[in-house]
């Protein structure tokens, strides 16, 4: 019952109060720049839930087995003093780019037509802030064991998708609306963006006991 309620507060706070968008602002670049049509939006979202959670627990799983000082000790005992953490940058990068890689080439094989919508946005996932923070905040976390960084990896992709998703369909509903002209484009969305952060702070007291 402990670990399912510790799974479920992680899977929250993940979504909702840790959202990578909302809490932290980390990739805000394709963030308003593929959100102006909910189609698009629900692709993009759906490649950063499948990168985010693959890569967290693979670079979780990395990192505990083979880059923290004495992970490797399981393979011999010399291997006791060994200390890799300070290729943890470079390996977490090396294998979001080769999942990035693995997502771009199954869009371009299902969907020609996303593939083509989202352009450039694809590929820089692999350079995407949220992505990269969701492997490096995995790691100052002290997940104990798999199902953790699987949950939190699923979480902060969905997370990223519910954001970009409400911001689309807000997006598409301003077309219709009369906004003042000084605010129209980016202005509208930075306010928007601004309100829906308040919106989510609201899930800050939610932890099951």
């Amino acid at each position: 019952m402990l670990i399912a309620n510790s799974l479920i507060n992680i899977a929250v706070k993940s979504i909702f109060i840790d959202n990578m968008i909302f809490s932290v602002f980390l990739g805000m670049c394709s963030y308003l720049a593929v959100s102006k049509k909910v189609s698009t939006a629900f692709g993009l979202g759906m490649a950063v839930i499948f990168v985010l959670g693959f890569t967290v627990p693979l670079n979780w799983a990395i990192e505990k087995f083979f880059l923290n000082p004495g992970a490797m000790e399981w393979i011999s005992p010399s291997f006791a003093t060994l200390d890799l953490s300070f290729l943890s940058f470079i390996v977490f990068i090396s294998v979001i780019a080769a999942f990035t890689q693995l997502t771009e080439m199954a869009v371009e094989k299902l969907s020609p037509a996303l593939y083509s919508t989202l352009g450039i946005f694809l590929p820089l996932i692999a350079v995407n802030c949220s992505i990269l923070g969701g492997a490096l905040f995995m790691s100052q976390k002290g997940f104990t064991n798999v199902g953790e960084p699987i949950v939190y990896g699923l979480g902060s992709g969905i997370g990223w998708m519910i954001a970009i998703v409400a911001l689309a369909a807000i997006r598409e509903k301003l077309k219709y609306s009369d906004v003042p002209a000084p605010l129209k484009g980016l202005g509208i969305t930075f306010i928007i963006v601004g309100l829906m952060a308040f919106g989510f702070l609201s899930f800050m007291g939610f932890e099951l006991k």
